[in-house]
């Protein structure tokens, strides 16, 4: 029999300001490893440490199906919890596990250091010389050209071909981070966008002198992490530890083992978020064109599926708003792809397991798009209890602030005609039967 989640429930939930964390600052929120990257559309540790405090207990098995950089996976190692994590992005991935990996940090310095005297020697001896051994190691790719100037391209080359160089692959990654956080503000990518949008006027800084910078911090952050992260862990990391670059609907975990799944999903059109890390992706060789990376996310309409039930009359109704177009199979494809996610958090849950779910409802097209009354419904509809609802104010999360009335599409911040999107957001706190 299936559950109606109640709308005028969801309506009538007050503010919680406990879960807001408005009084920490930057510094707070990037603690150690977290401020490695930036990353859109991240919740704070702070968030993610209470909802695994509150609800498991040291040694559980802690779950993020959607981990994007990581910041689930690293407060439950902190916090002496085993961690699982997934995500369909690479960068993400490869942040999430440099984030996560307990190196010597003498190992890093040293390394560090190498590396600035050969990239010295070789932008400033013969550098015709090493651009062409440079170029042989860069992906061939219009896109790069497109965003980055002849000057600045050359210095990442040369940065980026020497990382290449390092042997052992958890530094020489520790290293493709940094390389990839300097991305942006060495391209032509407007600065203050989240949106691929150029600034032909933009002002930058020499690569190189950023590059330095971001590893000089990161030094320092994982310097935190080292002493902070349990020994036990800190010994024996691929113990505690498994995240892959896949699938939320196939997690690499056992059946009725984990205890506690916290998470933020991706909202409808997902494959925006693509667009986001396009810069690190070209350079890495994660794909050739856009539209081809966009097709792996939840969501896609590229996808297409036979007739399904959504287990959810909210999300059923929505569909039928948005009517039968692209948009609407965007939609259902999205609610469609959330259900078997949840699915699979069933299948690792133990009996009395729960699941965190941090979600905020927006609009699509003018339609309202219940995100946190849908994803409730379905949750019941397949054996879940719900314990709680919390409603937050969302301060820090880092999104485009507004959708075009329109498209329902992100836009930039000089765009006409726009909503705000996600200033408040939901955590469902549901448990397995």
């Amino acid at each position: 029999m299936n559950i109606k989640a109640d709308t005028k429930f969801f309506t009538d939930i007050p503010i919680d300001y406990s879960w807001s964390f408005s009084e920490k600052t930057i510094k707070d929120t990037s603690y150690i490893t977290h401020g490695y990257y930036t990353y859109p559309a991240k919740f704070i540790p702070q968030l993610a440490e209470r909802l695994i405090l509150e609800n498991s207990n040291e040694g559980d098995i802690v779950v993020d199906p959607f981990m994007g950089s990581g910041t689930t996976i690293v407060e439950a190692l902190v916090n002496n919890r085993k961690a699982i994590g997934v995500d369909i992005n690479n960068i993400a991935y490869l942040i999430s596990k440099v984030k996560t990996t307990p190196l010597k940090s003498k190992q890093l310095q040293n390394e560090f250091w190498k590396i600035y005297f050969d990239v010295e020697n070789r932008t400033n001896g013969q550098i015709n010389f090493f651009l062409e051994q440079a170029e042989k190691k860069i992906p061939k790719n219009e896109r790069i050209d497109y965003w980055f100037r002849k000057e600045q391209k050359e210095k990442l080359s040369i940065i980026f071909s020497r990382l290449l160089e390092i042997k052992n692959k958890d530094i020489k990654d520790f290293f493709l981070v940094a390389f990839a956080q300097i991305l942006k503000s060495s391209s032509i990518w407007l600065q203050k966008s989240v949106k691929p949008t150029r600034d032909l006027k933009k002002k930058i800084e020499n690569p190189i002198n950023l590059f330095y910078k971001q590893v000089k911090k990161m030094l320092i952050k994982h310097s935190e992490f080292e002493q902070l992260i349990p020994d036990n862990i800190k010994s024996n990391i691929d113990e505690f530890r498994i995240i892959n670059c896949g699938d939320a609907r196939n997690l690499p975990c056992e059946s009725k083992k984990a205890s506690l799944i916290v998470t933020s999903p991706p909202y409808v059109t997902s494959y925006e978020y693509a667009d986001l890390h396009q810069l690190p992706s070209l350079w890495f060789s994660y794909f050739d064109q856009l539209p081809e990376f966009r097709k792996k996310f939840i969501g896609s309409a590229y996808n297409e599926r036979t007739e399904i039930d959504l287990k959810s009359r909210i999300a059923e109704e929505i569909v039928e708003k948005l009517g039968d177009n692209k948009k609407g199979r965007e939609v259902k494809n999205y609610f469609a792809d959330m259900l078997e996610s949840f699915r699979e958090m069933k299948r690792v849950l133990k009996k009395g397991g729960r699941a965190c779910i941090v979600i905020g409802n927006t609009q699509f097209q003018g339609v309202e798009i219940l995100n946190a009354e849908v994803f409730q419904e379905q949750f019941e509809n397949i054996g879940f209890k719900s314990l709680k609802t919390i409603l937050r104010e969302n301060p820090s999360k880092m999104l485009p602030s507004t959708r075009n009335s329109k498209t329902g599409r992100f836009t930039t911040v000089n765009t006409k005609n726009k909503k705000m999107v996600y200033h408040k957001e939901y955590i469902l706190l549901v448990q397995k039967d």
